[in-house]
């Protein structure tokens, strides 16, 4: 009976993706042929099944012109769904059976239930000697924990709708449901691209020449040198930086992915901590953590809602409420004063950073890489030009990221980093003048300063912005002989 309940718990058990040896690199796990062909079968109907959930509409269409919507279509379908049972079942139990005959895999299984009952900085240490499916790994920090209730208030800005007679109203209802069904379906998507799940699979799926040779272990024997750019971006962090992964529970019971790289007292900037809020497709297995790391501070990177490990969807509110228990668990669990901690937001990260700083504005400084504004022009442009009704509404009250309404109301320290190649911020392609980080600096410099940017400075100061960094060096020449 104990080998029949192991053998269940292994069927439905974490998939282990690698082992970190004692100061050297990750080693991927090496599953075998039993573990390998049932999570192949398994991963492929997931993948068929995704495909067609998302274009059953088609399918049904299809198959309703076609008149095999019938009785004994019900029946042939029927009699297809249990065989795809049958095989599923199979498959999770020969999955299992390979697993509970993998030495390697039962030792981490081991490590996993003795850290979920208890755990502490032995198991802990244990527990990170592995990379594993993150959806098993056990909650270390919760919001709840430090902040009860409502006791500690948050700011919050938003664009309020514009009032309306009831008339008005009622016509409007259409356009409230479609904007409503866009936001929740292609909508965040398509500002969020880094959620979609099919991507995230393929990415973890892909792969890259390994620049580590034979201290890798792979599954594919054909391909000795290739290992998943999202595996090997966070054994990097692990094994050649000392990263320590954690799970945090945010106020609205989302999990957020999170790895700590900690340099206080081994370099002269360990002691400031800063942390990473990553672009709409960015990881912190990929992102902008080098930057700090390789200027040796202490590092915080997560993942937005939906990405990676981190669970739920990045709309504004689930992303305000990501950071603020990012935060949190910085100051009271990593125990770093707000003074000594940065945040640094590249491109859409810029919102979860300038939200943070407005409600912890003690921080030591915020750095804003590639970020705008407002989102609304970005978007407008990129839509059909009869959607312009439907896309500010479904923003506003749905996806309104207000990156400079929130900077604000931070006092503090801001550097800004402009990329003057960047598409993805200008409103016309090749046309610096519309990149929206103009628009950023050039509103945060006329709030802060009102009485040195006044209208003829702001004049001259779009007008520099918009200039190439030739122009910009001869106008900087020019002014030392006037």
């Amino acid at each position: 009976m104990a080998a029949i309940r192991k053998l269940w718990e292994f069927m439905f058990s974490p998939t282990l993706y690698g082992v970190y040896r004692d100061g050297g690199p990750q080693a991927l796990y090496d599953p075998n042929s039993f573990e390998k062909f049932g999570d192949q079968v398994i991963n492929s109907f997931m993948v068929l099944w995704n495909v067609g959930l998302y274009s059953s509409p088609i399918i049904a269409t299809f198959l309703y012109k076609k008149g095999y919507i019938v009785f004994e279509s019900i029946v042939i379908v029927t009699k297809i769904l249990i065989g795809i049972g049958v095989v599923m079942s199979s498959s999770y139990c020969i999955r299992g059976l390979g697993r509970l005959n993998n030495p390697i895999y039962v030792n981490f299984y081991d490590v996993l239930v003795a850290a979920k009952k208890s755990l502490n900085k032995d198991t802990k240490r244990a527990l990170n000697k592995y990379d594993f499916d993150f959806t098993d790994w056990p909650v270390e920090f919760k919001w709840s924990d430090v902040v009860h209730g409502d006791e500690q208030g948050r700011l919050y800005v938003d664009t309020p709708s514009p009032r309306s007679s009831a008339y008005n109203t009622v016509l409007s209802i259409p356009l409230q449901i479609l904007s409503f069904l866009a936001a929740k379906t292609f909508g965040i998507k398509m500002v969020y691209p880094g959620s979609i799940r099919s991507l995230q699979y393929f990415m973890c799926k892909l792969c890259i020449s390994s620049t580590q040779g034979d201290n890798y272990i792979h599954h594919n024997a054909l391909f000795p040198q290739l290992v998943s750019v999202i595996l090997q971006g966070r054994g990097k962090l692990v094994s050649d930086f000392g990263g320590e992964r954690f799970k945090l529970k945010t106020r609205d019971e989302n999990n957020v992915d999170a790895i700590f790289i900690n340099r206080r007292g081994r370099t002269n900037n360990g002691d400031t901590l800063v942390i990473c809020c990553e672009g709409n497709a960015g990881f912190y297995e990929l992102g902008i953590a080098m930057t700090p790391i390789e200027a040796n501070y202490s590092v915080l990177g997560w993942n937005h809602p939906g990405f990676g490990g981190s669970t739920g969807t990045p709309f504004p509110p689930q992303e305000q409420n990501a950071i603020d228990c990012v935060v949190q668990f910085a100051i009271h669990q990593l125990k770093f004063s707000p003074e000594n901690i940065v945040l640094f937001g590249w491109s859409i990260g810029g919102y979860t950073a300038s939200w943070a700083a407005m409600n912890y504005p003690d921080i030591k400084g915020m750095i804003l890489d590639a970020t705008f504004d407002d989102i609304l022009p970005l978007a407008i442009p990129r839509m059909p030009r009869s959607w312009e009704p439907l896309v500010r509404r479904t923003i506003r009250e749905y996806i309104n990221l207000n990156v400079y309404e929130q900077l604000k109301k931070y006092n503090g320290p801001v550097t800004f980093i402009r990329r003057t190649e960047d598409e993805i911020i200008c409103t016309e392609d090749g046309n610096l003048s519309t990149n929206r980080g103009n628009h950023l600096v050039a509103k945060f410099l006329k709030y802060r300063y009102p009485r040195i940017i006044d209208e003829k400075r702001q004049s001259l100061m779009n007008e520099w912005l918009a200039s190439d960094s030739s122009q910009q060096c001869k106008s900087q020449f020019l002014s030392y002989f006037n």
